[in-house]
């Protein structure tokens, strides 16, 4: 699929990988619709888009929240008229710690960031591109074995399982629709800030520390111009699959036409 005057969601689009998704899928020539809690953050997004001659519109949106999900998608349909990709970026990581000492609401939270809404995500805009015959579903994949992050790395686990799944069921409906995940590799975001700046973040996980200190976090656009190419190269061959910033794509589908 080539992006020119496609429409794409990205959710979390206010700060880390989601602006970089959100901002090189406006120069791809995208119009964009940038969901997130905080406004103010998705608005500066859509001016950054805007200011270099693309098309976006700010939806603010907690994915957790099934009126709010599909306000989103109505509001895109208003404006956009279709849907072509949805990216669930949005996530969250904030239960640090042994699971006998953190905050079991914490916790919760973030597996219903993490799984619940991608779900909803999901869910609210299949109906129309199962209507339309087509569209590109993709979840933010994440690390899956963090001790002391158990909160986030099952929410991660759950969503791989997911995905494969949801790529299952539209097949076994013969849709078009197709299915990913994509991983992003270590990127310094506000949400990675508190593995770095906590004191449990710097027990627990303090290779994110050393990663900063390093030099050897990826840029978020590193995961945002991966994102481009496997939008290009979408094939049902490859739905429900898992990719990287680091994925050669014209590699794996040569594989896949053998």
């Amino acid at each position: 699929m080539e992006l020119k005057d496609k429409v794409i969601i990205v959710t979390g689009a206010g700060t880390g990988v989601g602006r970089a998704l959100a901002l090189e899928f406006g120069a791809a020539g995208a119009r964009v619709v940038c969901a997130g809690r905080r406004i103010e953050r998705i608005r500066e997004t859509v001016a950054a888009i805007e200011a270099r001659g693309g098309e976006a519109l700010a939806v603010p949106t907690d994915v957790t929240d099934l009126v709010q999900v599909e306000r989103m998608v109505a509001r895109t349909l208003e404006v956009f008229g279709q849907i072509d990709v949805l990216f669930n970026n949005a996530g969250s990581f904030d239960a640090l710690g042994p699971v006998w000492e953190v905050d079991p609401e914490v916790w919760w939270h973030d597996v219903t960031v993490n799984l619940r809404g991608p779900m909803l995500c999901c869910r609210a805009v299949l109906p129309q591109m199962l209507k339309r015959g087509g569209g590109i579903l993709i979840n933010m994949g994440g690390g899956n074995q963090i001790a002391g992050g158990t909160g986030y790395s099952c929410s991660k686990v759950g969503l791989t399982r997911f995905t494969e799944l949801l790529a299952k069921e539209l097949k076994r409906e013969g849709a078009a629709v197709l299915v990913f995940q994509m991983g992003p590799g270590f990127v310094h975001t506000p949400m990675t800030d508190i593995q770095i700046q906590t004191a449990e973040g710097q027990k627990w996980l303090p290779s994110s520390k050393e990663a900063v200190e390093q030099g050897k976090d990826r840029p978020p656009e590193d995961c945002a111009r991966a994102a481009v190419r496997l939008i290009r190269a979408a094939c049902p061959e490859l739905s429900g699959g898992a990719f990287g910033p680091d994925t050669d794509f014209d590699k794996v589908l040569r594989e896949t036409k053998r």
